[in-house]
């Protein structure tokens, strides 16, 4: 834990501009091209796959509108405070937080002049992959720690989304989460990519200690929990946890069988 604490310090420090000497220069594997989003491989989406993983996002709909009010009011809020970097978390596994992430990602992509990118840093359980039907081996986690290059694991849909995503799972990840390399790698990304979004879809905080590990990283965090499973004292600690190092945006409510028809999936301010 105090090497943890330590590596949150030294993040928070020269994130701030308050590192007592510069930051070393990225090394070659995580200095991508100057064009980077154009060297990304192209993927496509099976529309079917996607819906069997209730991904909705990508088209506009019905079934998208309640996460395209979510990317409304999360730009409203990424724009007023000149935030990039959200990270997307839950109290424990299941409650449906890397479905979110992708269908809001989605929702956010679906806007030409959006930038988008998404990073799997849930290296425990990494299924991003399977969700989306991606019939290929990916290792951002390699990129992470300076073994693939930038260019090689990230694949783009259209124009605007970029996603890093995962295989299979990392050993000792919270110890790669609070490394430099990994956080001059998502420097690096964030300079050649130019988004107006990151997603992080990070691990439960129940669960170990990888998510803290990496808040120091990101400008804010959403907590997403499951109705009738996530208890008001997991919520509690999980939200004080989350304040301690991040702004928290809020909670969303997922899996919720008794809403009212005119209530909607979204997130208030805490």
């Amino acid at each position: 834990m105090e090497r943890i604490q330590s590596a949150i310090a030294k993040a928070r420090a020269a994130r701030g501009g308050l590192a007592a000497t510069p930051k070393p220069a990225p090394q070659a594997a995580v200095k991508p091209p100057k064009d980077m989003w154009s060297t990304l491989t192209e993927i496509q989406f099976d529309d079917a796959r996607l819906e069997r993983g209730r991904i909705v996002a990508h088209q506009s709909g019905p079934q998208a509108a309640v996460f395209d009010v979510m990317r409304t009011n999360l730009m409203h809020q990424l724009r007023e405070h000149n935030w990039t970097r959200v990270a997307i978390t839950s109290p424990n596994s299941s409650c449906g937080k890397t479905t979110l992430t992708l269908n809001l990602a989605l929702s956010l992509a679906r806007q030409p002049d959006l930038k988008v990118v998404v990073l799997e840093l849930d290296l425990r359980r990494p299924a991003m992959q399977r969700t989306l039907g991606i019939d290929r081996t990916c290792n951002f986690a390699g990129v992470l720690d300076g073994s693939e290059a930038p260019e090689a694991q990230l694949f783009r849909w259209r124009s605007n989304l970029a996603l890093g995503l995962n295989s299979i799972p990392v050993a000792s990840p919270a110890e790669l989460l609070s490394s430099d390399r990994a956080a001059e790698t998502v420097d690096a990304l964030e300079d050649r990519l130019q988004p107006n979004v990151m997603l992080f879809d990070l691990p439960p905080m129940l669960v170990g200690d990888d998510t803290i590990a990496f808040l120091d990283q990101v400008d804010c965090a959403l907590m997403v929990t499951e109705a009738e499973t996530s208890t008001v004292s997991e919520i509690d600690r999980c939200g004080k946890d989350l304040a301690a190092h991040t702004q928290v945006l809020g909670v969303v409510l997922n899996k919720c069988r008794y809403m009212e028809p005119t209530e909607s999936y979204g997130y208030g301010e805490t």
